[in-house]
C-alpha cells in the first residue's frame, strides 16, 4: 500500500474542514495578545557616549609639572576598565540607594535579601554597558520612567568617572607628602645656613660690601706708609699709634671688626657658606613650587572621560513593539493549531484504516 502524500495546497480541505476551531483559536490569540500587549508598560532607554582617557594623561601631577595633554583611551585595558567599573555591583548598589530603586521596582524594602537581590537584578537588566565599534562606551539605562532611566545614565556616567579617578588619587596623595618633607627638610637647611651666614658676617665683620677688600687693602698700604713716614721722622708718638693702627687692621686681637686676618679666614667661610645658601635657596624655591602645584592638581578633579552624547529623556518608546506582539501570537496560534488539526486527521485517517483492515 502506498502512503499519503500532503502539500500545502493539500492542507486546504484540513483546515477547512476545522475551519471553527482554527478561527476560535486565532481569535482566542487575538484577543490575548492584544489585551497583553496593552497592559505592558512601555519601556523607555537612555544612552550616553563617552571615550575613556588614558589615566597617565588625566593625572594632574603630571598636566600642572609637566604640561601633558589629554589623550582620548582607545586601548583595550582603557575600555575594560571602565566597562568593568560600569557593570560593577558596588556602582549599582549605589545607583540602587540614591533612586531608592527598591520602591520604584516594588521589591520590598531595602535589607532584606531577598528585596535587595531583586532590585539589583532588576537593574542590571536594565543596564548596558557596551564597547561600540568607534571604541567609545555606549552606556544605556531602560526604564518605565524616561526621566528617571536619563538621570540614572548621566549619574552612572560620573560614578564611572569618579571611581576611575580615584585610582590615581592614592599615588598623587603620596607623591604630595613627599613634596611637603622635602620643602619642609629644604625650609630647615636654609634657615640653619642663613643663621650661619648672619653669625659669620658679626664675627668677621664681612657683610659682602663691594669695596670692603679695596678699603681694607688700602688703609693697610697707606698706614703701613705713614708708619715708614714717622719712623723715618724719628716721630716716635705718631709711630706708636700707627703701629697700632697697623695691628687693628691686620690683626684679630687689634681691636678693629673689619681686619685682614678675620677678612681672610671670613671669606673662605662665607664664601662656602654663600654657595650653599645660594643652592638651597634655588632648591627651596622649585621645592615649593612643585608642592604648590601638587597641592593644586589633587584639589582640583580632571574628568577621566570625554563625554561626546549625554543621555536625555527618550522621545519614544523602545518597546514593546504591539504590533510584533499580537502579529507573532496570531501568526504562532495559527501554525500551531494547522499542525494540530493535520495530526489529528492522520491519527482519524490511520484510525479509519486499520478499521477497513
Amino acid at each position: 500500500m502506498s502512503s499519503r502524500s500532503y502539500s500545502l495546497l493539500g492542507l486546504w480541505p484540513v483546515i477547512n474542514r476545522w475551519k471553527f476551531l482554527v478561527i476560535t483559536a486565532v481569535g482566542l490569540a487575538l484577543a490575548g495578545s492584544v489585551v497583553v500587549a496593552l497592559l505592558l508598560p512601555n519601556i523607555y532607554k537612555s544612552t550616553a557616549v563617552f571615550y575613556p582617557t588614558n589615566p597617565n594623561t588625566t593625572d594632574p601631577d603630571r598636566i600642572v609639572t609637566e604640561g601633558g595633554k589629554l589623550e582620548l583611551g582607545g586601548r583595550t585595558e582603557d575600555l575594560d576598565r571602565v566597562i568593568t567599573i560600569g557593570e560593577s555591583q558596588t556602582v549599582a548598589e549605589l545607583i540602587i540607594r540614591r533612586f531608592r530603586l527598591h520602591k520604584h521596582y516594588k521589591t520590598g524594602q531595602p535589607g532584606d535579601d531577598q528585596a535587595d537581590q531583586g532590585a539589583l537584578d532588576e537593574f542590571n537588566g536594565n543596564l548596558t554597558v557596551v564597547h561600540n565599534d568607534r571604541d567609545a562606551i555606549e552606556l544605556t539605562f531602560k526604564d518605565r520612567d524616561k526621566v528617571l532611566a536619563a538621570k540614572i545614565t548621566n549619574t552612572l556616567t560620573q560614578v564611572i568617572d569618579s571611581i576611575n579617578q580615584q585610582l590615581t588619587v592614592e599615588n598623587r596623595r603620596n607623591i604630595i607628602e613627599l613634596y611637603r618633607e622635602r620643602k619642609d627638610f629644604l625650609e630647615k637647611e636654609y634657615a640653619t645656613t642663613r643663621d650661619s651666614l648672619i653669625q659669620g658676617r658679626r664675627r668677621y665683620g664681612i657683610y659682602g660690601m663691594d669695596r670692603e677688600s679695596r678699603y681694607l687693602a688700602k688703609e693697610i698700604i697707606e698706614t703701613e706708609a705713614d708708619l715708614r713716614r714717622a719712623e723715618g721722622e724719628g716721630d716716635s708718638r705718631r709711630a706708636a699709634g700707627l703701629r697700632r693702627a697697623l695691628k687693628g687692621l691686620t690683626q684679630a686681637d687689634g681691636g678693629n671688626l673689619l681686619n685682614l686676618e678675620n677678612y681672610v679666614a671670613g671669606t673662605d667661610l662665607l664664601s662656602t657658606l654663600y654657595a650653599r645658601f645660594n643652592d638651597i635657596q634655588g632648591r627651596l624655591i622649585g621645592a615649593r613650587s612643585a608642592y604648590e602645584s601638587a597641592q593644586l592638581a589633587i584639589s582640583g578633579k580632571i574628568s577621566s572621560i570625554y563625554v561626546v552624547q549625554k543621555a536625555f529623556p527618550a522621545t519614544k518608546k523602545s518597546k514593546p513593539v504591539r504590533w510584533l506582539i499580537v502579529f507573532s501570537s496570531v501568526l504562532i496560534t495559527l501554525v500551531l493549531a494547522v499542525i494540530f488539526i493535520t495530526l489529528l486527521e492522520l491519527y482519524r485517517g490511520n484510525l479509519s484504516v486499520g478499521k477497513k483492515l
